[in-house]
């Protein structure tokens, strides 16, 4: 005499748990790759990459130099206001006649704005504005008599502020 143990059935309670257990993991996939794609991305963007990348090294080598020369800039935010001070490596100003500041958004073109800054003092300059909340990635550029002496951008949150 055998003994048969009943074959058990597949019911829709097997289908339902296939079901959502695949889909749990795909929305769980999709969740993390999302989150990790717009955490890492810095959302520069340049028009041409072709003619970018062909410049590339020339401009590697013209920030090395200036990285070398020991210049560096300090950029600061009070209310209504940008600071930026320029020194050598010494701690001494640095010639300055004239700074340009770029604000771009990390993403998107609509509130990017351009400003020049004023000379206060020897390595001290100012830009009169209000800078609105959030991220924003600042391209400095300093020139004496018309030549570069130091170009930097940083990317900054107007939440490091105090804003």
């Amino acid at each position: 005499m055998t003994t048969q143990v009943p074959a058990r059935a597949f019911t829709g309670r097997h289908i339902l748990l296939i079901m959502v257990t695949f889909f749990g993991v795909v929305i769980s996939v999709n969740v993390t790759m999302t989150w990790f794609a717009s955490s890492t991305w810095s959302g520069l963007v340049v028009e041409n990459t072709y003619v970018a990348s062909q410049q590339f090294n020339s401009k590697a080598a013209a920030m090395k130099a200036m990285a070398a020369s020991g210049i560096a800039g300090t950029l600061s935010f009070s209310a209504d206001a940008i600071h930026y001070d320029i020194r050598k490596k010494d701690g001494s100003p640095a010639a300055v006649d004239e700074v340009a500041l770029n604000f771009k958004r990390p993403v998107g073109e609509h509130e990017d704005f351009q400003l020049p800054a004023e000379k206060i003092g020897e390595g001290k300059f100012v830009a009169r504005h209000i800078l609105p909340e959030g991220d924003w990635i600042v391209e400095i550029t300093s020139r004496h008599g018309g030549t570069m002496v130091m170009h930097e951008a940083r990317r900054i949150d107007t939440a490091e502020f105090g804003k």
